[in-house]
């Protein structure tokens, strides 16, 4: 997937976006793109073009599907903030969870009942 092409976004948007990618590290040549026909509100013009947008990401193993829009521009993008939230929250759980085996500390739930 490429960041330099067209979306329908404020570009003030679009840079915050391109910064967080940047800052994750993400590559983006990895990013699986496919396009599938929406459905619902929208009328024909969403019955009847690819709009819905399907990213995947598979070092992580995420898939994010977007329909919000009508447009396709627009749901590349939203699917795309979407799948850099979720990269985000995973690389954030596993260094937290890396911090706390390193420190020694019990997890979330507490001992565990043969532990008590």
């Amino acid at each position: 997937m490429k960041l330099n092409e067209r979306f329908d976004v404020r570009p003030e948007k679009l840079a915050e976006l391109k910064a967080r990618i940047a800052r994750l590290g993400i590559d983006m040549n990895l990013v699986e793109e496919t396009f599938t026909r929406g459905g619902g509100k929208g009328g024909q013009k969403v019955n009847k073009t690819s709009n819905a947008v399907c990213l995947k990401y598979p070092p992580l193993d995420l898939v994010v599907r977007c329909h919000r829009e009508r447009r396709r521009t627009v749901n590349r993008f939203l699917a795309l903030r979407q799948l850099v939230d979720r990269i985000e929250g995973v690389l954030r759980a596993r260094k937290v969870s890396a911090a706390r085996s390193e420190a020694g500390t019990p997890s979330a739930e507490g001992p565990s009942p043969a532990e008590a």
